[in-house]
């Protein structure tokens, strides 16, 4: 199968352990970004993966193209043109310090796409997938038609189309982002989600759900799903469930809900080293494992033992292999040397 993704790449500069940005000299410099975070994973799987997007021409713009290059990512549908490349710094938390993100992707060559810049019937000829998220809309006007209309040409040419709602305050409103996503929703066929972003898109919230709490009915997220599919005719929901116990534990299982029918994967307590990425890992191993025609309990099981995989491995890109993917879904979550 061969999946095509669509959106921002960012240079990402995150400080190192857990230091403070007032406290450090140096950071760290790698990259990431939703769908390019999805492209990564869905390649190192073994997957046929394109990520698209628009760049500057510049060194680090370069310097990103080769590192997606060297981890199986087709990138020769990246446009050129624009002056920057969006940055963001990562602060990562501990305990009940909260991670933090800042961004500095103001006039970022994406965001000054221009219409008909991207050939799409071309580019996803071929395809089989398209994803996108609720970031790249966000991003400005001419990103979002340029998200629409990448959209349409999938379902046109009868490619799933997968979104993954990926609700970002720091960059729009929640009114803005319900006009703007339920617009996009016509050609969606998976919805990917976690506890909030309904909520925070579309309005649709869990009855009695606190996120903050660290506690979640698992059970009352099958009427969010429910209400979801209702709305907008997906042919799947896909809800990821953080207990979000401090910054460095937290519980992670998720749930899968087609056919009017509620598939929840199991529960995994996690030790966080990196969770930024941890959403999009989920989004590639769901798309993965329904590209395999595996069953809605096997797929969501996939996808969650990916993501709890991530979260093990400091930054954005899930550097996570298919045998171990497997052998965690097989009981293996020892950490023992592997020999």
């Amino acid at each position: 199968m061969k999946t095509v993704t669509f959106g921002e790449v960012m240079l990402r500069l995150a400080t190192p352990g857990h230091l403070r940005l007032n406290q450090t000299p140096v950071l760290e410099m790698t990259f990431g970004g939703g769908e390019a975070n999805v492209a990564v994973s869905l390649a190192l799987f073994g997957e046929e993966a394109a990520f698209v997007t628009r760049l500057p021409k510049n060194d680090i713009a370069e310097t990103c193209v080769q590192r997606l290059r060297g981890l199986g990512v087709d990138t020769r549908s990246i446009v050129r043109g624009g002056e920057r490349i969006g940055i963001y710094f990562l602060e990562t938390g501990a305990s009940q310090r909260a991670s933090t993100v800042t961004y500095d992707r103001a006039h970022s060559a994406i965001s000054e796409i221009k219409p008909g810049e991207l050939a799409w019937d071309k580019i996803l000829t071929g395809a089989d997938w398209f994803h996108f998220t609720g970031i790249t809309p966000a991003l400005s006007h001419a990103a979002a038609d340029a998200t629409a209309e990448a959209a349409a040409a999938a379902k046109k040419l009868g490619l799933t189309v997968s979104c993954d709602l990926n609700f970002r305050k720091k960059l729009w409103s929640s009114e803005k982002a319900g006009q703007v996503m339920s617009g996009l929703m016509k050609n969606v066929d998976i919805c990917i989600a976690n506890e909030e972003d309904a909520e925070k898109v579309f309005g649709v919230k869990a009855t009695g759900a606190e996120v903050t709490s660290g506690k979640i009915d698992h059970g009352r997220y099958v009427e969010v799903a429910t209400k979801l599919t209702e709305r907008f005719g997906f042919k799947g929901v896909a809800i990821t469930l953080r207990e979000s116990f401090s910054a460095s534990h937290n519980g992670w299982s998720a749930l899968y809900f087609t056919g009017g029918k509620a598939h929840f994967s199991r529960r995994y307590d996690v030790q966080i080293v990196d969770r930024v990425g941890g959403g999009d890992s989920f989004a590639a191993g769901l798309i993965y494992a329904l590209g395999k025609k595996k069953s809605p309990q096997d797929a969501i099981e996939f996808a969650a033992a990916a993501s709890c995989l991530k979260h093990s491995i400091s930054g954005d890109f899930n550097l996570t292999k298919l045998s171990e993917v497997e052998a965690l879904l097989a009981g293996d979550g020892s950490g023992r040397v592997q020999r």
